[in-house]
């Protein structure tokens, strides 16, 4: 392996600040933030062959400030993926990934078992973890600058799966303990809850299996459309023609402002056909009405399947009084269109703590759509959730996506 005198000047840099880059544009030059841009001098990019370094930050932060456990691992450049991006598929490319938040602490709070991510009003990414905690990253360098603890009515933690964030900067977190959806201000406090259909509540109460019920949550932009996934299907639902086995997506209508009990009132629930051996783990929604969702499995022994599809439920029937699924050929399911198997992405020497066909990938369980990249791609963080332990990371992954159509 070819090193430059400036790969080891800028590896030095990028440990200084505690932050990754997973370097693919030739000879790096480093940027502050965990998860910064690598460009070559100029901004040419590197020739085939080319080296440059990756670093790990496993950082301790407090009050905004990392101290620095980081460790380096080397990325191999890839000939053809110029600009920063590393093609996944003709739609979805990889910019960067970051391992800096993995097992990392702020103001005495964990920050790993993020479930979710969501775009806030100030321009930071919030995040939720499953141990009910809402997050504030910064909208750069991915830090820490919040936390906040959250509860259901009697005080007790949230199995929090899902997040969106309201015109107005009030939150929406979906638990898939009941399931329930309910709304919170900046600060944690309760605001209300919205309504839920009886089918969809875990049994007995309802056809829900445990742990498989609202693992997405989507505000369409806008704030008028709600919608929440449900991992896995109901009991006594079936499959589609195609032999994939159909979930229920169930939305919301906001028809108000004001403070207090949640605004919103049940919308259309749709069917969405998930791959055989995959659950839904997070959707994000799309001005047109369309849905990025992700689909994630995991095989012991093998590793983590995670594929990103688009999903266009806008013709898709209302199946909120069918008790079972197909229920007849009359009944349209929301279509959808693979955009990326994210094990296909380049692994950017990226290390996994156990078997992974591609050591890319984790846990991957929260999305989110911040803004568009420069030619009009849509910027996609993805975040992965380390339930706390020494065989999983948490990860941050930057993506850029053309879901094409309207």
């Amino acid at each position: 392996m070819r090193v430059r005198s400036a790969v080891v000047r800028i590896t030095a840099a990028v440990l200084a600040v505690g932050c990754i880059t997973a370097c693919a544009d030739g000879t790096p030059t480093a940027v502050p933030g965990p998860m910064a841009r690598a460009t070559a001098p100029g901004g040419v990019a590197g020739g085939a062959g080319t080296s440059a370094a990756s670093v790990r930050a496993n950082a301790s932060c407090a009050a905004g400030k990392c101290t620095d456990n980081s460790r380096a691992s080397g990325s191999e450049n890839r000939p053809g993926t110029g600009g920063g991006r590393h093609p996944c598929s003709p739609s979805v490319s990889l910019d960067r990934y970051s391992d800096a938040l993995d097992k990392t602490t702020f103001q005495g709070t964990f920050i790993g078992n993020l479930s979710a991510l969501a775009r806030d009003t100030d321009g930071s990414i919030a995040a939720v973890s499953d141990r009910s905690v809402l997050i504030g990253l910064d909208g750069r360098t991915h830090r820490p600058v919040r936390a906040a603890k959250i509860t259901d009515e009697q005080g007790a933690v949230l199995d929090a799966e899902g997040l969106a964030v309201e015109p107005g900067g009030t939150y929406l977190v979906s638990s898939e303990t009941e399931p329930s959806v309910r709304r919170y201000d900046r600060f944690g406090t309760l605001l209300g809850r919205l309504p839920v259909p009886d089918a969809l509540r875990v049994a007995p109460a309802g056809w829900a299996q445990s742990n498989q019920t609202f693992e997405g949550l989507a505000l369409r932009p806008g704030g008028g459309t709600l919608t929440a996934a449900m991992e896995g299907p109901l009991t006594g639902d079936g499959k589609d023609t195609a032999g994939r086995p159909l979930l229920r997506f169930q939305t919301w209508q906001r028809y108000g402002a004001r403070p207090g009990p949640a605004p919103y009132r049940l919308g259309k629930q749709y069917a969405y056909p998930v791959d055989a051996g995959l659950g839904v783990s997070e959707i994000a929604a799309l001005s047109d009405g369309r849905l990025l969702v992700l689909e994630r499995g995991f095989t012991a022994g093998v590793g983590n399947t995670v594929r990103l599809y688009l999903a266009d439920p806008r013709r898709a029937a209302d199946v909120g009084s069918v008790a079972k699924l197909p229920g007849g050929k009359t009944v349209r399911a929301a279509h959808k269109k693979l955009l990326a198997d994210l094990g296909a992405c380049p692994s950017l020497g990226a290390p996994a703590h156990q078997p992974q066909t591609n050591p890319l990938l984790d846990n991957i369980e929260g999305m989110t759509i911040p803004g568009r990249a420069p030619g009009g791609r849509l910027r996609l963080p993805l975040v992965s959730d380390d339930n706390e332990s020494p065989k999983q990371i948490t990860r941050l992954y930057e993506l850029t996506v053309r879901p094409g159509g309207h």
